[in-house]
């Protein structure tokens, strides 16, 4: 199979690759939807739960109290048909303690019955609200469970589809070519991707000259060496001679050292440029001091002689 049409065949899988891996995401993130959902409903539950508890709980006392209540009742009203019967003072006296204390006990019961009756209420209440909120998050669950039992029979429909094709378009392919270019886009979505102007398109990466132009040759298949993705070559808008190397454009490593031979021969010759000049100064300033000296001489030799006179 000339390399054309691999390229042309590994353009049109990374396409339905690209679909069916998008696909297959959207499959496995669905029902994870519908577990937010699910969570809510069964915190919903739990809590109407722990709600009902403290109700009975509530309601028991309630009852109790009014039990109580109607047993001091009776105590009281015993009490009152007693004071028809008494005969003496001390019967007074202790009919009378029974029908206070009775009466007392029993606003106290009134009283506490009274604030326990409302709080039942609120609870009763709030159990109603949530049993509501229940059974519409049961019916919304019920609702997205069947919407995405449609979504996902969707999903399998189009992913059979692209299976189908996938198995036209893989056949003449090399497999391991295949099971990497596969990882490939998995990973970076792209597993083939265009070079211009000596440039991967895929991670922006300037190529190698030598590798570039073999990528320009097409004669094999080649992988990116920084992103690994599959490469083949494009035809650069301004030009394609603008987007590849030659080898004398390249240049190596004998060029740089021609160039350091060069400088050091250019350092040598102003080197020797400028060593007669210094090489006069030295000689001007010795001849200086050889007539200093000469002129110290002759002085001295005068003196000498106007002391002998």
């Amino acid at each position: 199979m000339v390399m054309t049409e691999v390229f042309e065949k590994l353009k049109s899988l990374q396409e339905i690759l690209v679909e069916k891996y998008a696909l297959e995401d959207k499959i496995v993130e669905a029902p994870k939807q519908l577990s937010a959902q699910d969570e809510l409903l069964t915190r919903l539950k739990k809590e109407y739960i722990d709600k009902n508890a403290v109700y009975e709980e509530a309601r028991s006392k309630v009852l109790g109290l009014k039990a109580d209540l109607e047993a001091t009742e009776k105590n009281r009203e015993q009490g009152e048909a007693g004071m028809d019967n008494i005969t003496t003072h001390r019967e007074y006296e202790a009919l009378d303690k029974q029908i206070t204390e009775a009466s007392e006990r029993e606003q106290e019961i009134r009283k506490e019955l009274s604030g326990q009756e409302k709080d039942l209420a609120v609870l009763q209440e709030n159990l109603k609200s949530d049993e509501d909120m229940i059974a519409s998050s049961e019916k919304d669950l019920n609702s997205s469970k069947q919407s995405l039992d449609k979504q996902l029979a969707d999903y399998n429909l189009q992913l059979a589809d692209l299976k189908k094709k996938e198995a036209d378009v893989v056949p003449g392919l090399d497999q391991e070519i295949v099971y990497k270019f596969q990882r490939i886009i998995q990973r970076n979505k792209l597993g083939i991707v265009a070079v211009r102007k000596g440039v991967c398109e895929g991670c922006h990466m300037i190529l190698p000259a030598q590798f570039a132009n073999e990528v320009r040759e097409g004669e094999k298949i080649l992988f990116c060496p920084y992103c690994s993705r599959i490469l083949y070559y494009q035809e650069a808008e301004d030009g394609d001679a603008a987007g590849y190397f030659t080898m004398n454009d390249a240049g190596s490593l004998a060029d740089i050292d021609d160039t350091f031979d060069d400088d050091d021969e250019n350092d040598d010759d102003e080197t020797e440029t400028e060593s007669p000049d210094i090489e006069d100064d030295e000689t001007e300033e010795n001849e200086d001091e050889r007539e200093e000296d000469d002129s110290n001489d002759n002085d001295s030799e005068t003196e000498s002689s106007d002391d002998e006179e």
